[in-house]
């Protein structure tokens, strides 16, 4: 969501840490069985009020829903973008999901006080060999940008990471959004963009939760906003993919904190 960030970065005692652990699980939960949910002839409302119950039977909420920014409110409880909608995707009962899209699920959920945030992108088969790349790509840019999310490093070492791993590829970097960090808000400092230098930046220290996302798209990097005022359009109309984690700074390797119950038992 596009507002500006909110709080810098103040480190968790331990009881904070552990619903900052618990709120992230959630968050990956809602994601999971949502992705899960999802299948060839349902529309993206359908989807999204799949993740509404979902968040009602988990205790949590939706920090997209009623969601403001200047004179618009976001209607929805997760973002839904689907093909040439890259980001801020709204569940509507006009789109239907069809062999050979590409569908990314936004998720950002309160519990007990924590917001994790996290988006993994689907492929609804029959899909191209070529799309298959662009998502693997993307995912892998994922995987570079958190292992980069390590004391000593700067959050240019992450936007470095990401850029380089993508670039080889001539997939559009999308830099009008960032990630950012997460925690007591959705969105708080420091931003975390998807290019940048390594070395530069604000550095990276134990405790810190961000939020990396790679916004990647298979052709120019250039976006527009539609006229619904949230949804975010490739300007050439190709494809989009967008793969998210909350990620803990430790003193040795990352942590990926939203990973689903099912998978944490």
């Amino acid at each position: 969501m596009p507002d500006s960030l909110t709080m810098k970065f103040i480190p968790y005692n331990d009881e904070e840490m552990r619903l900052m652990r618990e709120a992230c699980r959630v968050a990956a939960t809602v994601l999971d069985r949502t992705a899960k949910f999802v299948q060839v002839g349902m529309t993206t409302y359908d989807i999204d009020m799949f993740a509404k119950k979902t968040m009602e039977e988990l205790g949590c909420e939706s920090t997209a829903h009623n969601y403001r920014y200047g004179n618009h409110v976001y209607p929805g409880y997760v973002c839904i973008s689907v093909n040439e909608e890259a980001i801020h995707g709204i569940g509507t009962t006009k789109r239907t999901i069809k062999p050979g899209d590409i569908v990314s699920i936004d998720v950002a959920t309160r519990y007990k006080g924590f917001v994790g945030d996290n988006c993994r992108t689907l492929l609804i088969e029959p899909v191209s060999a070529e799309l298959r790349k662009f998502l693997d790509v993307t995912k892998g840019a994922l995987a570079a940008g958190i292992a980069a999310a390590r004391v000593g490093n700067r959050v240019g070492d992450i936007s470095h990471a990401i850029e380089e791993f993508i670039k080889p590829h001539g997939y559009g970097i999308i830099r009008d959004y960032t990630g950012h960090g997460v925690g007591r808000d959705m969105h708080t400092e420091p931003q975390i963009p998807n290019v940048g230098k390594p070395h530069k930046g604000e550095k990276l220290r134990a405790g810190m939760t961000l939020a990396i996302e790679p916004m990647v798209n298979m052709g120019t990097y250039r976006v527009e906003t539609a006229e619904d005022g949230w949804t975010v359009l490739t300007l050439d109309r190709k494809p989009a993919a967008h793969c998210e984690h909350t990620v803990l700074v430790t003193e040795g390797e990352p942590e990926i904190l939203t990973i689903p119950m099912e998978e944490t038992a």
